[in-house]
């Protein structure tokens, strides 16, 4: 089994995409067993849960501290 492949936090930018996303897309199967329905729910409840943390952040975070910048629920079209 080889080592994970990590993106370095310092070295990610927002507009940068992950370097193998084929690597990705094996990484969630394997991780569920090659059970694709499984690994689409997890990914939904992620999804789901992150959506959640947005929402609770928007509520508690003053309009300065975030200079002006408010969370978007969708992400731009590619």
């Amino acid at each position: 089994m080889q080592p994970a492949k990590t993106l370095e936090p310092h070295r990610a930018r927002l507009d940068q995409t992950w370097p193998d996303q084929a690597w990705e897309v094996e990484a969630v199967l394997a991780w569920h067993d090659d059970n694709a329905k499984a690994a689409i729910r997890s990914l939904l409840d992620d999804c789901k849960h992150l959506r959640q943390q947005l929402a609770l952040a928007e509520r508690v975070m003053s309009r300065g501290m975030a200079r002006g910048w408010t969370p978007r629920y969708e992400r731009d079209a590619l």
